[in-house]
């Protein structure tokens, strides 16, 4: 049988190659998709979360570990799909309208994605009726929003008036963050919460899909 640890190892050690193989070679031999994700990946993401935490890991292996963890889920979300598995809860991501970065939204999206959320990437410069949109059609119950420009944060509050004038601001929770928002922004606008980086994120996401 395919030692899994493997799989843990390798997305810690952020080894793309190696997490592919391993789930490949797992699954052939018989393995749920969903033991995989609970046993193997979410904890292998928690601890690449706890790392970060404690300075010993930083941005760019942040980075690789994510990108590790979607090799190996390239090969498991048909499959958890097909099974009815149901992720932890549905979360719509970008950066808004006017704001070109991406490397924190990624980093999010790639930590919740390996915390068992469902995340649909809407990218950069996306306005809010994009966010809006988007919300309905994934039937998502988290909305997270990045800006790393003070001229953009506006935005923001833009996008949070358009969830409630479309009548399902309290159907999701608002997520913010990014180098220029605050707890005390977030409290401005009617966010639900401020995360300084991308494993807090994953903490108040459940928090969150928790209440």
């Amino acid at each position: 049988m395919t030692d899994t640890k493997k799989l843990y190892d390798a997305i810690l050690n952020g080894n793309a190659k190696v997490a592919a193989e391993v789930t490949q070679a797992a699954l052939a031999e018989g393995a749920e998709p969903g033991d995989l994700v609970a046993q193997c990946m979410i904890p292998a993401m928690d601890e690449v979360g706890r790392l970060f935490e404690a300075e010993e890991y930083f941005v760019p292996e942040l980075l690789l570990a994510g990108r590790a963890m979607k090799a190996a889920l390239e090969y498991l979300r048909p499959l958890l799909a097909a099974s009815g598995a149901k992720p932890s809860g549905k979360v719509i991501i970008g950066t808004v309208k006017g704001d070109l970065h991406d490397i924190g939204k990624n980093l999010v999206a790639a930590m919740l994605e390996g915390a068992g959320f469902e995340v649909t990437d809407l990218g950069t410069d996306v306005s809010p009726e994009k966010f809006v949109e988007a919300v309905g059609a994934k039937g998502a119950n988290i909305v997270c929003l990045s800006a790393l420009l003070t001229v953009t944060m506006p935005a923001m509050k833009t996008t949070v008036d358009a969830l409630s004038a479309a009548g399902i601001r309290d159907k999701v929770k608002v997520m913010i963050g990014g180098a220029p928002v605050t707890d005390q922004f977030a409290r401005e606008i009617g966010a639900d919460s401020y995360s300084e980086n991308a494993s807090a994120a994953v903490a108040s996401a459940r928090k969150l899909v928790a209440v």
